[in-house]
């Protein structure tokens, strides 16, 4: 590795300059050091990492932070995870060279999405950021039907983006009104400077954990690893609706797992999501609410490897499907279960998605601040949803290859917040006026494929070692398939 023209290894202790067309030299180290850092977390063999290669030219997303170099450095881990599951089965796999460019487009898979050309729509018109009566502002989130309607009705104001930005500018301190909007079950952020994360109690707490917790929580013996795919076998329940969660499934999905989304009618989803994160799943509905719904989900999990939930904390547990629950009934599975703002701290059961970790931790604030713009500049993806997505699937895989050689029940845990504080903690690069990817660059990572919704073209998968940059199976609305597994 290093010697191939237009490849570079984990050597070396350069800073990336944060320049478009930045050299193979500078790009490489600033990955090295942060697929180091991540394998770290992981648990994994130091030589190992070594075996990583990158690839140009540089193409960096316009951001203050290390967006592009962490998003190569988590796929690439992901990918070397799953290449040491087929090892450690008998398997041997060489290791798919980490494009930088590709990486930039998978951690934008949803806003390079195109449903028979068109982009689907992304953001609901109220959802965005508001000067309040104080100066400051907040970020308000309003993609799901109900959470838009319990803004209007906690402003008391028309439904329109018009009338609730008056409502704001006149009557609501940033601070009171966040805390507000929290204590109905809505979501907002208040735009933070780091500082002021630094010393709320929530970001204090945040501080406190790691990027990643594996941890063994119960005995039971160790389960068959059959040969051949990383996750041949593996029967993974899919919980989760918004990028992160559904990114952790699809990456499962890519490398062999049989993926069952699970939602419900009730439930609201955004289609985008369904459809830019579905390849390689089933998708089924199962309501939770009643006991036909119970006694299905337990049928499910009498065969599963592995859960993956999203739930806002305690949601599940109110049903009977909490992780301590599971890990009673169902010995050996691995349970992974992700956050926006982590499991402790005053805002351990807060509602919260990956702009509004941005704004509420100060993320926006320096973005804006080296932009040399008022308010916030939010990061050019949702990286924080990307990254942690890509972060527990290599978590989940680090846990399978565990159970498979030393038995036990394991838990994986992992949040939002988490992963902004490690991104912020890499550094910043020296400014950030260099364009992003042109349309030209990412069209070649992107292909179509058909599905019920119509002609999707999607970003191709990066880091699948068994056979062509392919998904197996298209996207499908969730409640297409039955509650069953298919093998």
């Amino acid at each position: 590795a290093g010697r191939v023209p237009g490849f570079w290894s984990l050597a070396g202790h350069t800073a990336l300059s944060g320049t478009r067309g930045a050299s193979c030299e500078t790009a490489r180290v600033a990955i090295s050091d942060i697929a180091r850092k991540l394998w770290h977390q992981l648990g994994g063999e130091r030589q190992r990492v070594d075996e990583l290669r990158w690839a140009g030219p540089e193409v960096a997303l316009p951001s203050v932070f290390r967006v592009t170099e962490f998003a190569s450095a988590c796929i690439g881990v992901a990918t070397l995870t799953a290449a040491q599951l087929t090892r450690a089965s008998g398997g041997v796999t060489e290791l798919p060279v980490i494009q930088s460019g590709w990486a930039a487009a998978l951690f934008r898979s949803e806003r390079l999405l195109r449903r028979d050309g068109e982009a689907p729509r992304l953001w609901d018109p109220v959802s965005g950021y508001y000067r309040c009566a104080d100066d400051r502002w907040i970020q308000l989130h309003c993609n799901f039907p109900h959470h838009r309607a319990g803004v209007v009705s906690l402003l008391q104001c028309e439904d329109s983006r018009e009338a609730v930005e008056e409502a704001i500018a006149t009557g609501w301190p940033a601070e009171r009104l966040e805390q507000s909007l929290a204590d109905v079950g809505m979501c907002a952020a208040m735009l933070r400077s780091s500082a002021e994360w630094g010393t709320h109690p929530q970001g204090a707490a945040v501080a406190g954990l790691p990027l990643l917790e594996i941890s063994r929580i119960g005995e039971a013996p160790a389960r068959r690893a059959p040969t051949g795919r990383p996750l041949a076998g593996v029967k993974v329940l899919d919980l989760t609706r918004i990028i992160a969660g559904p990114t952790c499934g699809r990456v499962l999905a890519q490398h062999g797992a049989e993926v069952l989304r699970v939602g419900a009618a009730h439930v609201p989803t955004v289609e985008t999501c369904v459809m830019d994160m579905g390849f390689g799943k089933q998708a089924t509905h199962v309501d939770l609410r009643c006991t036909a719904g119970r006694q299905t989900m337990e049928s499910l999990l009498d065969s599963a490897d592995v859960i993956v939930q999203g739930y806002r904390p305690g949601a599940l547990e109110a049903l009977g499907f909490g992780r301590e629950e599971i890990a009673r009934r169902w010995p050996g599975i691995v349970h992974v279960s992700l956050s926006a703002y982590s499991h402790v701290g005053p805002w351990g059961q807060r509602r919260g998605f990956d702009s509004l970790v941005q704004t509420a931790s100060g993320i926006g604030a320096a973005g804006a601040a080296a932009a040399g713009v008022e308010g916030t500049r939010p990061l050019p993806c949702q990286a924080l949803d990307h990254g942690t997505g890509w972060l527990l699937a290599a978590a989940t895989m680090t846990a399978v290859a565990k159970q498979r050689s030393a038995g036990g029940t394991w838990m994986v845990r992992g949040s939002l917040a988490q992963t902004g504080r490690f991104l912020t903690e890499l550094g910043t690069v020296d400014h950030i006026d260099h364009p992003g990817p042109t349309d030209e660059d990412d069209a070649a990572y992107l292909t179509d494929a058909t599905s019920p919704f119509g002609r999707l073209t999607h970003v191709r998968p990066l880091g699948r070692l068994d056979g062509p940059t392919v998904y197996d199976s298209g996207s499908v609305p969730v409640g297409t398939d039955p509650p069953v597994w298919r093998t």
